[in-house]
């Protein structure tokens, strides 16, 4: 599995922006004869989304996607996101959910061997990221096929724009969720940046959407969001997958769970290659 490092200038955000890539081109598995030739492209690929606080190496460091995306011949791109919620801030010009659903998915695209196809694209992520892959996969539900969302910060919805009189840390600030949201937080709530309300939009317009997984740690704090949003799926009769497990808001719920949600993906290009895991003794 390649690892690849890259910096590209993003129109949406203008700016140069960095980005990490797994690719299963320098894969070798064996054909009919027992020779080893390399796994043949275009791959299905998963757009990984980190948490706030986080960066776009967080994925490699905090869980074995690399071997595990190896495994499935699955390319995984990982943007950086900031602490932007994946959403469009227009009061600064930096455009996050355009870069995320479509500039990155356009240039991965024309850069690497990759599926153009919806079914085979793919897009996930935790916390912050989490949200961000709800709200981007359903926004942009021609180009994505699968929504993962794991310990998803559910965080725009009726009375969000309640905050804490004595913010614990910046995230409960005023000036971030401006920053973030907008101006004007109760009608962010009311509107599609609201999954809920994105998702009655889309079922109003009878438009497929993405297949759906979701799952938290039950000593989450976030899990009283997610339960809610579970149950509003439940009552749209929104085919989804809702795993509740050991864990808290913590890497290991999110490694051994992000297993769960690639073995749900519905790829078949599947196998060991040729590497220092699977080295055959003499």
């Amino acid at each position: 599995m390649a690892l690849i490092r890259i910096n590209f200038m993003a129109a949406s955000l203008h700016r140069t922006v960095p980005l990490i890539v797994c690719l299963p081109t320098d894969k070798l598995v064996p054909d009919e004869q027992g020779r080893p030739q390399p796994v043949q492209g275009p791959f299905a690929t998963l757009y990984l989304l980190h948490g706030i606080l986080g960066s776009e190496i967080d994925w490699i460091s905090g869980t074995r996607i690399q071997r595990w995306a190896d495994e499935r011949n699955l390319a995984v791109v990982m943007p950086a996101g900031e602490n932007s919620f994946y959403t469009d801030h227009p009061w600064t010009g930096e455009a996050y959910s355009q870069f995320v659903g479509q500039e990155l998915v356009d240039f991965t695209r024309r850069t690497f061997p990759l599926s153009h196809h919806r079914r085979h694209t793919f897009i996930g992520g935790l916390s912050m990221g989490g949200y961000g892959a709800l709200y981007n996969g359903l926004k942009f539900h021609d180009t994505f096929g699968a929504i993962v969302s794991l310990s998803a910060g559910l965080n725009v919805r009726p009375g969000m724009e309640i905050l804490p009189q004595a913010p614990q840390w910046f995230a409960e600030t005023a000036a971030y969720q401006h920053g973030v949201f907008g101006p004007d937080l109760a009608a962010a709530g009311r509107s599609a940046l609201n999954p809920q309300v994105l998702v009655t939009q889309l079922l109003t317009a009878h438009v497929e959407l993405p297949a759906i997984f979701m799952a938290i740690g039950d000593r989450d704090g976030l899990k009283p969001v997610n339960d809610e949003f579970d149950q509003f799926l439940t009552t749209q009769r929104v085919p989804h997958e809702y795993l509740i497990g050991s864990g808290a808001h913590e890497w290991d719920f999110w490694d051994r769970y992000l297993l769960k949600a690639l073995n749900w993906l519905p790829l078949t290009n599947q196998g060991a290659g040729v590497n220092s895991g699977h080295i055959k003794a003499n």
